[in-house]
């Protein structure tokens, strides 16, 4: 009787789910070079004579008063349209638990262990950096967050042909990271609970279950709710992005007979390109304007905060993401795909460094309205910047061999809308064809 055959790690990736993946990057991408831009914008204008109309705009006040929503415009981004970054997070954090690599542990075994691993890392070496230097471990969970828009931009610029395999991996690593900070802003970011409005964000969501349960449709139900919801999670003390992540996560991710679409692929449908668009570069439109004059950048390697954050994302995320999964592929006994080595991993890992959107939020909430914060923002956009350029620069080398895997991970010579790898393998089932 033959042994089993070992499991490959980074494989063929399913068809139904790489079509689901292929989706979702491609709107990340065009999101991830607009975020690029809106980056690019705030950092000039900041650093410009007119960085006073930058602050001006930024610290403007609007809002209604009488229900505890009088924010500044910088405050309205990072709290209400990053409630939507976190809605399609939740989205698809959730299909990947039903459908995608986390539905089963075999699947989740190295993606889990290597976002665990790229979380625990560098949050550990931010606190070693802060405590050597005698500084506030309050910035431990600024370089956990992998940035998914900002490293496939980087994909797109440098124009690498990355295996969908990768790709997977990435996406999936990003979804992890995503939760990780769910948990880190809902648990310790936290201050001056009120019961009652928490208790009637709860009942919110309870009603929003219900009124998916119940196979309720038309956006008039909901999108006031989900308003409400986010509302009470905001004066309740809670981070109003947990709402966002919430309602994500009830939304019904599978198909009922007779529907083209479940609700979750329906508001993901909707909704993912306003998050990678809008939402999004908005934010880092009013959180990237930091100063970059001489002594601000000095104070990124000289103060222990910041630097803490540079080497969490810089080393601490290779170390973890690349080791994290070595050893879970050595511990389950799978093998590297033979087309790939372990310096595409290492790439990978490098990439993963990149740590924009979430890091800068838990940035804000780490050191509010310190100076010390300013310095973290700088830090975190230096340390995404030169994780970026490794990632180009070792990825590059290897693109010749990722645009035959492409290539090969692509052809349709017989035009029948599946690539012929997966006839080969017999891997496309039935209707797959069906988008």
């Amino acid at each position: 009787m033959s042994s089993p055959r070992p499991r490959i790690v980074f494989g063929l990736v399913p068809w139904p789910e790489r079509q689901a993946i292929a989706s979702a990057l491609r709107t990340e991408t065009v999101g991830g070079l607009v975020l690029l831009a809106a980056a690019v914008i705030a950092l000039v204008w900041a650093n410009t004579p007119w960085s006073g109309a930058y602050e001006a705009i930024r610290d403007f006040h609007f809002g209604i008063p009488a229900l505890g929503l009088d924010l500044s415009v910088g405050h309205w981004t990072a709290d209400g349209l990053l409630a939507i970054f976190f809605l399609v997070a939740g989205i698809e954090l959730k299909r990947e638990l039903v459908v995608g690599e986390l539905r089963t542990p075999a699947t989740a075994a190295l993606p889990v262990i290597a976002a665990v691993c790229g979380m625990a890392v560098p949050a550990a070496l931010y606190a070693a950096t802060a405590w050597a230097g005698g500084g506030s471990l309050d910035g431990w969970a600024v370089p956990m967050a992998t940035d998914i828009a900002f490293a496939l931009a980087v994909l797109a610029v440098i124009s690498t042909h990355l295996p969908a395999a990768l790709r997977a991996f990435l996406l999936t690593l990003a979804v992890v990271d995503d939760l990780g900070a769910i948990l880190i802003i809902a648990i310790f970011f936290t201050s001056d609970l009120n019961l009652w409005a928490l208790g009637g964000a709860f009942a919110g969501l309870a009603v929003f279950y219900l009124l998916q349960r119940y196979r309720i449709r038309g956006w008039w139900w909901y999108v006031p709710l989900g308003i409400a919801i986010w509302a009470l999670m905001y004066n309740g003390g809670v981070h109003a992005t947990v709402a966002g992540v919430a309602m994500g996560l009830i939304l019904r991710t599978t198909r009922d007979k007779g529907e083209e679409a479940s609700p979750a692929s329906r508001v993901s449908h909707v909704m993912h390109p306003v998050s990678a668009g809008v939402a999004v570069p908005l934010f880092a439109l009013f959180a990237a304007g930091v100063s970059i004059s001489g002594p601000a950048l000095a104070a990124v390697f000289t103060s222990p905060e910041p630097l803490g954050v540079v080497i969490g994302l810089v080393v601490g995320k290779v170390l973890g993401i690349f080791v994290g999964t070595y050893l879970a592929a050595r511990f389950t006994k799978a093998e590297l795909n033979p087309d790939l080595a372990w310096a595409d991993v290492l790439g990978l890992s490098v990439l993963a460094g990149i740590g924009f959107t979430v890091a800068l939020l838990i940035g804000e909430l780490a050191f509010p309205g310190a100076a010390v914060g300013e310095h973290v923002k700088a830090a975190v956009l230096i340390a995404s910047g030169l994780a970026a350029l490794l990632a180009a620069v070792l990825l590059r080398r290897r693109n010749t061999l990722y645009r035959r895997l492409y290539e090969e991970e692509n052809a349709d010579d017989d035009a029948d809308g599946i690539p012929d790898i997966y006839q080969r393998t017999q891997a496309a089932p039935a209707g797959a064809s069906d988008n």
